[in-house]
């Protein structure tokens, strides 16, 4: 994470956004989203001039026209706050709206508008973003991290934002590969997303050398969607600063009937998908009604998760408590065709504390590959009682902390083989799971052990009693005769 200058930099224009009259955390980040990425545009065409002057031939794609040069960041960054300000409301937005570039940034800049309310705070914010190296991918990637970390201290839009320690367990989990295709079909600001790139980057390095795989890894690795503009612009824009050049990120809502169309198509799905309310049969699309007849979101996304998964694909997503042993004919039909039909791997309970102060849900993590033919054998559980936080509103870090062990079991699995299930982790076989009728929460399939506790006999307590009241009455008896 950032420190020093470059982050007390951020917090006072973050306190300048907000004395001036902008108090949402995402309206914050989006205008920040806007200006970094017409810094962007300015780098791109700079480069492709650089290129040009050195072949001496044309400038490939130019980004700015001519007459356009006053749209660029380099030109009116050093204008007074007030030219900049009406250069940037009255031209460089309505560019930015008429782009017609099909990358995924421009895409999300349709409907952009500019908020920033006065010139001097503009010219703050072009200040910091202009002295950040954008060449740098690790600053990049770091000033946005602390940048989204901002909507996690918000309060009312914490949702959109999963921990990144429950994030980063969840992608060591899972290992993505270079040649996976990861999705997030609920992206948000695109954690699990960004998480994945820098886990390829950290154990694959050599394989970003290979043209096809950088092209793969580029343009073609990493899918996100959401309904929410706002998310995507901000989700894009972290691919970006996170180095990935074009990911597929884009407007749709994952559950409606419109959404078709990517059947069996990844090989790794990350997310945390909305599990609040329930949905209209009429908007729902009817392939995952088919699959588990039902309004309620968290069996929807999992039968959404079955449909995109390739056959060999695997999964890790958050789930509330409830799709573990809900009774409901959707609940159990779902946890059957989990366990009977794919490749049931794993569950790892999370304390309930995790997502507070925004929610104090109990949820879980479930791990699973699509087979179509079963092959679920062994059942792992872990019972995570602490995450390296406190479990309360505060969520201050503390010393105890299971999510190291999780990885560590996780990896070498054939030693749990032998582990009671009194403890903190254990396998369960599948077929005692269809003897419980597919309750997959961890206390039904626990054993506690109580400590035997000898109480004495009851005529010895009462025994005792008798003495004590005999003393007391002494007491007050000697009492009385002092006042009398």
């Amino acid at each position: 994470m950032i420190t020093g200058e470059l982050k007390s930099t951020i917090d006072r224009v973050w306190d300048a956004f907000w004395s001036g009259g902008i108090s949402n955390p995402l309206e914050v980040i989006e205008q920040i989203t806007y200006l970094l990425f017409i810094r962007r545009l300015d780098d791109v065409q700079t480069l492709a001039e650089s290129k040009a002057r050195v072949t001496g031939g044309e400038v490939e794609n130019p980004v700015f026209l001519p007459g356009q040069a006053h749209l660029r960041w380099g030109q009116f960054k050093n204008t007074s706050p007030e030219v900049m300000h009406r250069t940037i409301a009255d031209d460089v937005f309505p560019f930015l709206r008429g782009l017609g570039d099909s990358s995924t940034y421009s895409e999300h800049m349709k409907d952009a508008r500019f908020t920033i309310p006065t010139p001097a705070l503009l010219s703050k914010v072009v200040d910091m973003l202009d002295d950040i190296p954008m060449a740098d991918r690790d600053t990049n990637g770091d000033l946005y991290e602390y940048l989204l970390s901002k909507i996690a201290s918000a309060g009312v839009n914490g949702q959109f934002r999963t921990p990144r320690h429950i994030i980063d367990l969840m992608v060591r989990m899972t290992a993505p590969q270079p040649r996976d295709e990861v999705c997030d079909p609920a992206c948000g600001t695109g954690g699990f997303l960004v998480a994945a790139s820098e886990y390829v980057r950290e154990t694959h390095a050599d394989a970003l050398l290979d043209a096809n795989q950088r092209q793969h890894f580029h343009h073609s690795m990493f899918h996100g969607y959401d309904f929410d503009s706002t998310m995507l612009r901000i989700g894009s824009m972290n691919m970006l600063m996170h180095g990935v050049e074009s990911p597929d990120i884009r407007y749709r809502d994952s559950l409606s009937e419109g959404a078709a169309g990517d059947t069996e198509k990844y090989t790794l799905i990350l997310a945390n998908p909305p599990f609040a309310g329930s949905l209209d049969y009429e908007a729902t699309a009817k392939d995952l009604q088919r699959v588990v007849k039902t309004k309620k979101t968290e069996l929807l996304f999992l039968a959404l998760f079955l449909k995109l998964l390739k056959p060999g694909g695997r999964a890790a997503v958050v789930v509330p408590d409830g799709v573990l042993f809900g009774s409901s004919k959707a609940h159990k039909e779902l946890r059957r065709i989990m366990v009977e039909e794919q490749k049931l791997d794993a569950v790892v309970k999370l304390p309930s504390g995790v997502f507070r102060p925004y929610a104090g849900v109990s949820t879980a993590i479930l791990f699973f590959t699509k087979t179509n033919s079963g092959g679920t054998d062994d059942v792992w559980f872990y019972d995570v009682r602490a995450d390296g936080f406190s479990l309360d509103d505060k969520r201050n870090s503390v010393e105890a902390d299971d999510l190291p062990d999780v990885l560590t079991r996780w990896q070498n699995l054939a030693e749990e083989d032998d582990r009671a299930r009194t403890e903190q982790s254990f396998l369960v076989p599948k077929a005692d799971i269809v003897a419980q009728d597919y309750d997959l929460s961890l206390n039904r399939h626990k054993e506690i052990v109580h400590d035997e506790i000898e109480h004495r006999a009851p005529l010895e307590i009462i025994a005792d009693i008798e003495i004590l009241e005999d003393e007391i009455a002494r007491g007050l008896s000697e009492l009385k005769a002092m006042l009398s």
